[in-house]
């Protein structure tokens, strides 16, 4: 009788600590003010240009940017119902083989995603034994990511985005990769090690507020438990 309860409590430990639904907020999430930006159906919310986004993109609880934009080389599809400024953002995604895509915040104008928000790089770059700013976890073309925590592409990768001020720290599947403060970025074009970048505006002049966004870089790319926290 005592080894059937033992079983019993494992078993009910299990059920606790089982994979929650994709897609989809715990109460626990609900409660600590998490809000659900897909619900794997829709893309409600979410906006190309002025447009809504197509249904084609959506498939198997998943998002998929790719010909989003009819075939340019960038397109942004940017969450047009809030903006946010300090925030906890989660997701997963799934990379195709030498994708190149990327997920955009703080966007003041989704029409021009790369001169005014930041980004950070989703890339297929976990061959590589030495990354730089344009791989997996990089703030794009400002700091690379402090380790290699990319998984290979065709498999599911989670990222947790946290914005605070000026802070922003990235966390790659589980792995804590970047970890910046915008306002050492002082001069246009430059970044703090003496590189160069391609922005037109210093970070440290950037907006604190703006949309969210995922890029069509012309590659495939699925996403899906997309949630937010705002602070």
């Amino acid at each position: 009788m005592r080894k059937l309860s033992v079983i019993f409590m494992l078993l009910l430990l299990g059920a606790d600590q089982a994979t929650p639904p994709e897609n989809q907020l715990t109460e626990q999430e609900q409660k600590d003010g998490w809000a659900l930006l897909f619900d794997g159906k829709s893309m409600a919310g979410w906006k190309i240009g002025d447009d809504d986004i197509p249904t084609d993109n959506i498939k198997d609880g998943t998002f998929n940017p790719f010909k989003m934009g009819g075939g340019r080389k960038l397109y942004v599809a940017h969450y047009a119902a809030k903006s946010f400024g300090d925030f906890i953002l989660s997701l997963d995604f799934k990379l195709s083989k030498e994708c190149n895509s990327g997920v955009f915040f703080r966007m003041t104008d989704p029409k021009d995603p790369v001169q005014t928000g930041f980004e950070i790089q989703l890339f297929d770059s976990a061959a590589k034994a030495k990354v730089g700013k344009h791989d997996c976890g990089a703030l794009y073309d400002a700091r690379e990511p402090s380790k290699n925590a990319a998984k290979a592409a065709g498999e599911w990768q989670h990222m947790e985005i946290t914005a605070r001020g000026s802070s922003i720290v990235v966390v790659l599947n589980g792995q804590r990769v970047l970890d910046v403060d915008l306002n050492d970025w002082t001069e246009a074009g430059k970044n703090p090690d003496g590189t160069k970048n391609k922005f037109k505006t210093a970070y440290k002049q950037m907006a604190r507020s703006g949309y969210i966004g995922l890029q069509d870089h012309l590659s495939d790319c699925w996403f899906r438990n997309m949630k937010i926290k705002p602070l």
